[in-house]
């Protein structure tokens, strides 16, 4: 038993696993906020971006 726990006290891959997780999430919650204070200006290069194609698409010749 005394073993057991000695292992388990040096083993620190769940501490890596821990760490990893926190970064992920760290990551995620920075991403959505920059997607989110960016949203709407993104919305809008994206709306102008189609009026442009449908506009170019309107000019076309017929084939």
């Amino acid at each position: 038993m005394l073993k057991l726990i000695t292992k388990l006290q040096s083993d620190i891959s769940g501490a890596t696993a821990i760490e990893y997780g926190l970064i992920a999430a760290l990551v995620s919650v920075a991403a959505i906020g920059a997607l989110t204070l960016l949203g709407g200006s993104f919305d809008q290069l994206l709306t102008g971006v189609s009026d442009q194609l449908d506009t170019a698409v309107g000019v076309m010749p017929a084939t």
